[in-house]
């Protein structure tokens, strides 16, 4: 199992964590898996009221999709199959309350996971970025997601950086993407505080502002998604040449500036 799941039934909270720390919490073709029947399973337990979301250990919360997967994909140019597209709870109709809590890194396909949730909390030393540009992919479902929740000069210059540059957590602080900052490790402890608070209120008040909040923005996302395919498809270098300026990436360019 690529997930653990512990329920504290008393403050009706779920605490998820992706348990890959050997490969920074990235994503295979089993964690995906995995992630869309939990959030199936938690539409059903009454006794979870809110989630906790995050990664194991200090490094990342979760550095997207584990490179070393091969996607099959059907014989078309008209569709493209993205395994990260049902990881996240509302895409698999979870409309109970979801906090991140993010330790270390958080990027890329992490913004599947970011987007979805209500809010996020994130330690001192968490840093976000977005890769793929770098490698010579179209940031499209990421930098979207992130449109809901951070400026528009914000989202475009981490998506156009790419792996030059980096968010620190007080910056993402200062422009939304995170809610409360925590001294290093304590960004679970705290994101479970919260979630205790919002578990302990009557659920269908909760679960109807989690619905009224995306409904403001959900006409606009549905709008932007749609084109994310052709995008992506016009866009992307083949596998093959992402492959190689991948493995290239320590191959220069020094470290990447944190702001």
């Amino acid at each position: 199992m690529a997930l653990r799941i512990e329920r504290e039934a008393a403050a009706g909270v779920a605490l998820v964590t992706l348990d890959r720390p050997e490969k920074l919490n990235a994503i295979g073709l089993e964690t995906a898996g995995e992630l869309a029947s939990l959030w199936g399973e938690l539409r059903f337990d009454e006794s979870v009221r809110a989630v906790v979301l995050t990664g194991a250990g200090t490094r990342a919360f979760c550095t997207g999709i584990d490179r070393d997967v091969v996607v099959p994909q059907p014989p078309s140019p008209y569709a493209v199959d993205d395994p990260l597209l049902r990881i996240g709870p509302k895409a698999n109709d979870l409309w109970k309350p979801v906090v991140a809590a993010v330790e270390g890194m958080a990027c890329g396909g992490a913004f599947y996971l970011l987007g979805e949730a209500e809010f996020v909390v994130a330690s001192r030393e968490a840093t976000f970025f977005d890769p793929h540009t770098s490698y010579g992919m179209v940031s499209a479902y990421e930098s979207i997601a992130m449109a809901q929740r951070m400026p528009f000069g914000e989202v475009a210059r981490m998506a156009l950086m790419g792996t030059a540059e980096r968010i620190g957590a007080e910056r993402a602080y200062a422009v939304g993407l995170v809610s409360e900052v925590t001294e290093p490790g304590d960004a679970v402890a705290a994101a479970l505080r919260a979630a205790a608070v919002i578990a302990g209120y009557p659920t269908g008040a909760v679960q109807g502002t989690v619905r009224a909040v995306w409904a403001a923005k959900e006409a606009v996302r549905t709008q932007a998604m749609a084109q994310a395919p052709a995008l992506i498809a016009l866009g992307n270098l083949p596998p093959e040449r992402q492959a190689e300026l991948f493995a290239g990436r320590r191959g220069g360019g020094g470290s990447p500036r944190v702001r």
